[in-house]
């Protein structure tokens, strides 16, 4: 069961790596304005796995001090709809602020203006098989 935190771009990019190709329904994502939180739940691809079957495992995704958020290209009241993670990166201002960007398939994208990077990904649950591997060849 993973648990990360990120603090700075070189953990961000740790938790994008083990995000990467996360399956995440557009009903599973809140952005708690007043709070200053973006979160999501997703079904993050289990990596390590060098074989069939594969895995998944269901994972929450947290972002705290976030002043704004704007997607690109998601339809937001399409809950059952699915987006494909690619990555998380970080785009800096005046430092320590900036701008993270989850970048999905499909050219779909939310960015999220933040006053520091200050991230958390945590696994939900046990994994489970799945015969499928993401491919980014289209």
């Amino acid at each position: 069961m993973l648990k990360l935190t990120a603090l700075d771009t070189a953990d961000l990019e740790i938790i994008s790596a083990h995000m990467q190709d996360a399956v995440i329904t557009v009903g599973d994502i809140r952005y708690l304005k007043t709070a200053g939180i973006f979160a999501l739940i997703g079904n993050r691809f289990l990596w390590q796995t060098q074989k069939p079957p594969y895995e998944r495992r269901r994972a929450g995704l947290s972002f705290d001090r976030v002043l704004s958020a704007k997607s690109h290209r998601i339809l937001q009241g399409a809950d059952d709809a699915v987006l494909s993670l690619l990555a998380i990166s970080f785009t800096p201002d005046e430092e320590p602020s900036g701008t993270i960007t989850l970048t999905f398939s499909g050219d779909g994208a939310i960015n999220l203006k933040v006053e520091c990077i200050e991230a958390r990904l945590e696994d939900l649950g046990p994994a489970w098989e799945t015969p499928n591997l993401p491919s980014h060849e289209r």
